[in-house]
């Protein structure tokens, strides 16, 4: 007498074992297929949280930094004159101007012809002093904004600091500051 009742799949493998077919299946499988998307060049589209493009038919991953990628990168021909552009030499005013040397040398020369080289120059120094005195604003927030309670030794005994920056006074010292990077200005 047998104590275990046999299953439809059981008896199915036990059928192919003396047929000979002992690598049959006895089950079907059952699952899905992921629908396939196709995707065109310029294509934008988000799978896995992730976004992705089609740039010259590959499949690329758009992330944050593409912007500050392709400011940084210097084009192969300027786009003013359409000569070649060289990267020691026309890099770095192709990021300030967008244009290579040559036409910055004759941009330039066309203001001193036009009297509007100080003017230029002015303009320059000034947008330079704007952005140190933003700079130093931001730092200086930071360094108020800091909590520092407590320092790490280099045993990694943890120390218990008292007192913090007395906020007005550096206040004082971040106005005193930028008035003295003011007074820089043309």
């Amino acid at each position: 007498m047998l104590k275990k009742e046999f299953k439809e799949k059981d008896v199915e493998r036990m059928r192919n074992l003396i047929k000979g077919k002992s690598g049959e299946r006895t089950v079907s499988g059952v699952g899905f297929a992921k629908k396939t998307e196709f995707h065109e060049e310029g294509d934008v589209w988000i799978e896995d949280g992730r976004q992705w493009t089609i740039k010259d038919g590959i499949k690329q991953n758009v992330t944050k930094l593409d912007a500050a990628k392709k400011a940084h990168k210097l084009p192969m021909f300027c786009p003013t004159c359409n000569h070649l552009m060289y990267e020691h030499r026309d890099k770095k005013l192709f990021q300030i101007h967008g244009k290579c040397l040559n036409c910055v040398v004759d941009m330039e020369a066309e203001l001193h012809k036009a009297g509007l080289w100080e003017e230029y120059e002015k303009n320059i120094t000034n947008s330079d002093i704007e952005g140190l005195i933003e700079m130093y604003k931001n730092w200086m927030f930071e360094q108020i904004t800091e909590e520092n309670n407590s320092f790490i030794t280099e045993k990694g005994d943890k120390e218990k600091w008292v007192g913090k920056v007395d906020k007005n006074r550096a206040m004082q010292a971040m106005e005193e500051g930028i008035k003295y990077l003011q007074s820089l200005k043309k």
